[in-house]
């Protein structure tokens, strides 16, 4: 996958634009940024904030080593589909970013 793939599965499911960042939210709070995909020019980096307020960075992937799952284009490679969690997480937030379309808010 590429960058401007990954960033077209992430912004159709449930990822938003923050800071610049592909970012996920928490439920109880939809304007803090909780997990993160940074995009560079070569690679890819997954981070996950701390309690404490401080990125931790889980993976840093070359874009060569990431392929899309052919049934449902879910980014393999990253390490996504191992983080306990992380599914919910993401559905959470599609959810929640399609209720807000449908009820006009933002």
């Amino acid at each position: 996958m590429n960058k401007e793939e990954i960033e077209s599965w992430a912004l159709k499911n449930g990822w938003q634009m923050m800071g610049g960042h592909l970012s996920l939210t928490k439920p109880s709070s939809p304007k803090d940024a909780i997990v993160r995909l940074i995009l560079k020019g070569t690679v890819v980096i997954l981070e996950i904030k701390k309690p404490i307020g401080k990125w931790d960075k889980i993976a840093s992937v070359p874009y060569s080593k990431i392929e899309a799952d052919e049934e449902t284009g879910f980014p393999r490679g990253l390490g996504l589909d191992t983080i306990s969690g992380f599914t919910m997480l993401m559905e959470d937030n599609k959810n929640r970013a399609v209720f807000a379309k449908l009820t006009g808010k933002t």
